[in-house]
């Protein structure tokens, strides 16, 4: 049997008050007219963001990346 439902708040939610047993393995498969461009994970990066440590990473990403000489600009 099919059953159909929605996510809310992270939990699937079946439709019509569907109840299965507690411990029922299940499949989940999203139905693909449902998905639009805020499933894409690329819109969610920051999500994935953490502390690097390096606190000039926005000043000198080009050297950490790329290996390019360092930047200052008058800070110490």
């Amino acid at each position: 049997m099919v059953y159909e439902g929605k996510v809310t708040g992270g939990v699937v939610v079946l439709a019509q008050g569907a109840r299965l047993p507690e411990g029922t393995a299940v499949k989940v498969e999203p139905l693909e007219d449902e998905t639009g461009p805020d499933d894409d994970s690329i819109y969610r990066v920051w999500e994935l963001a953490g502390p690097t440590g390096i606190p000039d990473l926005a000043l000198n990403l080009d050297h950490y990346l790329y290996g390019h000489p360092k930047v200052n600009h008058g800070r110490q």
